[in-house]
C-alpha cells in the first residue's frame, strides 16, 4: 500500500515536471494561483526561475518608485 501511494506521488511528479516544460506560460499563472492556498515554496517552485527574476524585479521597481515618489 505505500509502495503504491509513493509510486503515484512520483508519477504525479514527473507529469507534473513535464506540464512546466511544455507550457511555461502556465506554469507562471499557476504560481500565482498557488501563492492564495500554498506556501512560498510553491510559488517558487510554480514560477521557475524566469518568473520569480521578473517577480523580483518588479518588486525592486515598485519599491523604487515608491521611495521616489
Amino acid at each position: 500500500m505505500a509502495k503504491e501511494k509513493e509510486r503515484f506521488k512520483y508519477t504525479t511528479e514527473i507529469q507534473r515536471q513535464e506540464e512546466l516544460k511544455r507550457n511555461p506560460t502556465a506554469s507562471f499563472s499557476e504560481g500565482f494561483n498557488r501563492a492564495t492556498n500554498g506556501s512560498l515554496i510553491d510559488v517558487v517552485n510554480g514560477l521557475g526561475w524566469k518568473g520569480l527574476g521578473i517577480l523580483i524585479l518588479l518588486l525592486l521597481v515598485v519599491f523604487t518608485a515608491f521611495i521616489l515618489f
